[in-house]
């Protein structure tokens, strides 16, 4: 007689389970990558490296993403390219006034970029960009020009309702970004460390951004009399 026992089938819920351990894979590498390009640079970081972070083997990697270039792309695309157009659909749905709708549009984008590792990802352009010019521009065609078009459609709004007074909508749309960058840069470089002033803004980043925000709809507010103009037959 055979002592040969049938082996145990396996639970009901294993495929299940590896299935979806093998979807949310890419996210996983995705996180893992954004992590150490942002602590160890771009150039610095080894493909064997976000491997081990994500707990996988460096084939694994290569069979979501061929190559480094190709990961710190995903990265982008994921953590700035989709915020970007989750921002033009708000634009596009909101229903109130210009100006709380740009209040939303500045807290939104600090919730999903500027708290979150991907804040990082303005100071790895600016360190790494000159070493890959093709990273240059993937980032002016995914980044920068979406955005530009984002904030462009926003204050046109403003202009077309009356609300905001604009001379040139590319440098007030520069002007209204570029404090909000340099609040991530100085959140992964001198706020990092404690000191007097620049401590207090990393201690309250939304504090500065509301201050931010409220002083650009100050100098988009319409002049009285151009109203006034306007109305007068």
């Amino acid at each position: 007689m055979s002592s040969h026992v049938p082996a145990s089938p396996p639970p009901a819920d294993a495929e299940p389970a590896r299935r979806r351990r093998k979807e949310a894979r890419p996210q996983e590498l995705l996180d893992a990558a954004l992590d150490l390009f942002v602590e160890k640079g771009f150039a610095a970081t080894k493909i064997d490296d976000v491997a081990a972070r994500a707990g996988v083997s460096k084939g694994t990697v290569y069979l979501y993403f061929p190559s480094k270039e190709e990961l710190l792309k995903a990265v982008i695309r994921h953590n700035l390219s989709l915020t970007i157009a989750q921002g033009d659909n708000i634009v596009s749905n909101f229903e109130g006034s210009t100006p709380d709708l740009m209040r939303l549009v500045t807290h939104t984008w600090w919730e999903r970029v500027g708290e979150t590792q991907a804040s990082g990802i303005f100071k790895l352009i600016i360190t790494e960009v000159r070493n890959f010019p093709d990273l240059a521009e993937f980032y002016q065609a995914e980044v920068i020009e979406p955005g530009h078009r984002l904030l462009a459609k926003l204050l046109q709004r403003g202009v077309d309702r009356g609300e905001f007074r604009v001379t040139n909508l590319l440098d007030t749309a520069h002007s209204f970004i570029f404090p909000m960058l340099m609040l991530a840069l100085h959140k992964h470089s001198i706020g990092a460390f404690p000191c007097h002033i620049t401590g207090e803004i990393a201690e309250d980043p939304r504090r500065f951004i509301s201050n931010h925000t409220e002083l650009m709809l100050r100098g988009l507010a319409p002049d009285p009399e151009d109203n006034r103009a306007r109305r007068t037959p």
